[in-house]
């Protein structure tokens, strides 16, 4: 192998290394569709009249978060559990939600449809309630607004939640 041929190899090699993506702690990031989520790990809360809402992620494996929803009134009666999960598909990030006592306890599915560093917005046009789920991470407050929307009874419907992060 001549001077110019081991030159041009070693480029090739920096150019393909250059292209891989790594985390704080120097780990690469293989699915880059889930690492876009990565933020939302860890705990976050609201409470308000009606009772205390929590929802929590943590990390499975390198293609797939799983999260979970309770909304608990007067401290011991859950008057919401939920389950989530977001995972990577080949390019597509999927987040799928199943409700405990809906949709015959069968969960939903959802595609990324927008993203940036603080955002996330999940879509099931075919389903109708919620049809668009929205998180939008507020680094200040250190919380996550989570909005949901969809037709419920005919009627357009919009909730929003703002949970404040749990320190660990």
């Amino acid at each position: 192998m001549n001077r110019y041929s081991f030159a041009c190899l070693v480029l090739v090699m920096m150019f393909l290394h250059s292209c891989k993506k790594y985390d704080a702690f120097g780990r690469e990031i293989k699915f880059t569709e889930l690492y876009k989520a990565h933020w939302l790990l860890g705990d976050w809360q609201m409470e308000d009249s009606l009772g205390v809402l929590t929802e929590s992620w943590k990390s499975i494996d390198d293609s797939t978060y799983t999260g979970q929803t309770l909304y608990i009134k007067n401290k011991k009666d859950t008057i919401h559990f939920e389950t989530m999960q977001l995972m990577q598909d080949g390019d597509l990030l999927l987040y799928s939600s199943m409700v405990k006592g809906e949709n015959d306890n069968q969960s939903i599915s959802y595609k990324l449809i927008e993203d940036n560093d603080s955002l996330l917005v999940f879509e099931n046009p075919k389903h109708d309630y919620p049809k668009t789920i929205r998180y939008q991470k507020e680094s200040k407050t250190k919380s996550i607004q989570i909005t949901i929307t969809g037709k419920q009874h005919s009627k357009e419907t919009k909730d929003s939640y703002l949970l404040k992060e749990i320190p660990k």
